[in-house]
């Protein structure tokens, strides 16, 4: 990815952290969006260069489903040990973002790289966070590699979808402001 001047980082890193605060869960009941928080993830692995911004972003995550939980009524069933599994998956989203942004050219060959690096991302994320939440929530008293494969199935599609849907418009807004400032015919100076 080109180089992104600071103001354009921040102007990016804000408009994500409202996309993760208005899609996460039933924090907005009027807005009835999937959830973005992994291709947020990924995204700011991408866009953002600062590595606080991780760290950030999980705290913002973490604050809303606490918030959630204790103001505004919704099921603690996904609080438990395993929540902390969240750290490891969003990072494989993040990890994955920084890796498609050392790869990334304008070509389309890079779009074929963005699906892969997308979909092995949500895969490795969803391991931590299905697979953490199978083992250590204490919710499946026999959980077991057939059980996961199952949830997987089940499950990793969603997830997946989720987040091709958010970083295919965003691919999309990035191709579309190339397009435009390719377009623009430069000025005569004299």
């Amino acid at each position: 990815m080109p180089k992104l001047s600071p103001r354009v980082q921040l102007l990016l890193g804000l408009a994500l952290a409202a996309l993760l605060a208005m899609t996460r869960g039933q924090h907005f009941a009027t807005l009835n969006l999937p959830s973005a928080s992994w291709a947020v993830f990924f995204l700011a692995g991408v866009l953002l260069a600062p590595r606080w911004v991780f760290p950030a972003l999980f705290i913002e995550a973490s604050l809303l489903d606490f918030a959630a939980v204790q103001w505004a009524e919704v099921s603690d069933w996904c609080l438990s040990p395993a929540y902390w599994l969240l750290l490891p998956a969003y990072g494989a989203l993040w990890l994955g973002g920084r890796l498609y942004a050392g790869w990334h050219r304008d070509s389309l060959q890079s779009l074929a790289l963005l699906a892969a690096t997308v979909a092995l991302s949500a895969l490795v994320a969803y391991l931590f966070s299905g697979g953490g939440f199978l083992y250590f929530s204490g919710r499946y008293p026999e959980p077991s590699l057939a059980l996961l494969a199952e949830r997987v199935v089940q499950y990793y599609p969603r997830y997946l979808a989720s987040l091709t849907l958010y970083v295919g418009l965003a691919a999309a807004l990035y191709i579309g402001v190339r397009a435009s400032r390719d377009l623009r015919l430069p000025t005569e100076v004299k």
